[in-house]
């Protein structure tokens, strides 16, 4: 395992590319199962979870060409197994994705429990009630799973909870079923949009992308298909977080305006002095001031993949924030590690944190847990008096793609440890 050794205290300013969004390329490729034809990926992210997702689709007979880069070609003649690698599924939560192309292709499932962050908080209750609904019957194995002895059919469901994943897990496994399939209570999610987009592109009709109700029309045959994945807007708020917890200017390229919005509403609550428009969020010098509530919420609201990196800014901005994740219960815990950087937060409980700020942060050990907590103590270091070090960066590295040199280009004092 690696440790970022970052020297803080210094103004991070330049310009900085997102790639494409990593919630987005999961379900794109784990829809190129769903057909024998050639599908093309562009601007694919260069990160770890990536690779994972690729290799996994090699394992299941797949042909995969571009792993490492941003322009991936999948062809997938004939899915030769169906219990994907084991080991490579503890290390994906997005592995999850896979049950319904293998349902669709060979008519049977074994899914060891997805890794990826919270593993033991985060179920799969709903994907798995989606594909009941579809025909799937469970078998008494270990980890999940599932077999169609009938096939997959078209179904009308409503989802117990908007999950970004399930819903995708849906739209894979009824791409497949011949009729009509509605699902009711789905997530809106631009990455959803763009899974149904793809989806669309390979012959499948598709109505309400984007609405809570999305209406499928399964079952054709499905041909090639390309897409340009649109830039990860988380990606990009979390290099603005970076740029202005230290006091710096930066221009952060590559996300539409759209998508962004949602991360610079709540940024110019705390006083953030920033601009944005297609393919370019700006950030300048701002005195922070704390924000007085800040929620999450399904899109369009503030996302809970952000709400980490917001927690660690709040602590430079003058007043007091009360930040509520309602969504999800252990990503503030992650963050009392901030109070050892001299921090004042104050955990109410599971969901909620009082912040007060301005304190200036000093450097220390710190202990990189999931993917966005461990983002945001990066960005504390990077702001903080002294030496830090924070590890395993392979955990962030899952979801930033070349993370150090990107640090560096913009006047980071980081550097990789092995």
């Amino acid at each position: 395992m690696s440790t970022l050794l970052i020297e803080g205290g210094h103004r991070l300013s330049g310009r900085v590319e997102v790639e494409g969004n990593k919630n987005a390329a999961l379900p794109l490729l784990a829809a190129c199962l769903l057909t024998e034809h050639e599908c093309v990926l562009t601007n694919v992210p260069r990160i770890a979870d990536v690779e994972v997702m690729a290799r996994l689709l090699l394992d299941l007979g797949a042909e995969v060409e571009g792993i490492g880069t941003t322009t991936m070609r999948v062809r997938c003649p004939a899915v030769t197994k169906d219990e994907p690698d084991p080991v490579l599924v503890g290390r994906l939560r997005g592995s999850v994705l896979l049950l319904g192309p293998l349902l669709a292709r060979r008519g049977r499932a074994l899914l060891a429990p997805p890794g990826g962050d919270f593993p033991a908080r985060r179920t799969i209750s709903t994907h798995l009630a989606a594909l009941h609904a579809m025909g799937a019957v469970s078998l008494d194995v270990a980890g999940h799973g599932l077999h169609a002895p009938d096939g997959l059919r078209a179904a009308s469901m409503y989802l117990d909870e908007a999950s970004v994943t399930a819903t995708e897990t849906a739209l894979l496994a009824a791409a497949a079923a011949p009729g009509l399939t509605e699902i009711r209570h789905a997530a809106t999610e631009p990455h959803v949009v763009e899974l149904c987009e793809f989806l669309r592109a390979m012959g499948v009709g598709i109505e309400g992308a984007g609405t809570s109700q999305i209406r499928i029309e399964g079952g054709a045959a499905l041909g090639a298909a390309s897409h340009a994945i649109n830039g990860d807007y988380i990606e990009a708020g979390s290099w603005a977080v970076v740029a202005a917890i230290t006091g710096g200017s930066l221009d952060v390229l590559g996300a539409r305006a759209v998508d962004v919005e949602v991360a610079v509403s709540v940024l110019r609550r705390l006083n953030v002095q920033c601009t944005f428009e297609d393919g370019l969020l700006r950030v300048e010098p701002s005195r922070l001031k704390a924000a007085g509530r800040i929620t999450t919420g399904l899109w369009p609201g503030f996302p809970s993949d952000l709400v980490s990196l917001v927690t660690v800014l709040a602590t430079q901005a003058e007043g007091r924030t009360l930040v509520h994740d309602w969504m999800y219960e252990l990503r503030l815990f992650a963050l009392e590690q901030l109070s050892g950087m001299h921090g004042d937060l104050f955990l109410c409980d599971s969901h909620r944190m009082i912040v007060t700020g301005p304190r200036k942060l000093h450097g220390r050990t710190l202990d990189s847990r999931d993917l966005r907590s461990g983002m945001s103590l990066i960005a504390a270091a990077l702001a903080a008096e002294g030496e830090s070090r924070v590890a395993p960066l392979e955990t962030v590295e899952r979801g930033y793609s070349r993370l150090v040199d990107r640090l560096q280009s913009i006047g980071g004092r980081v550097t990789k440890l092995t």
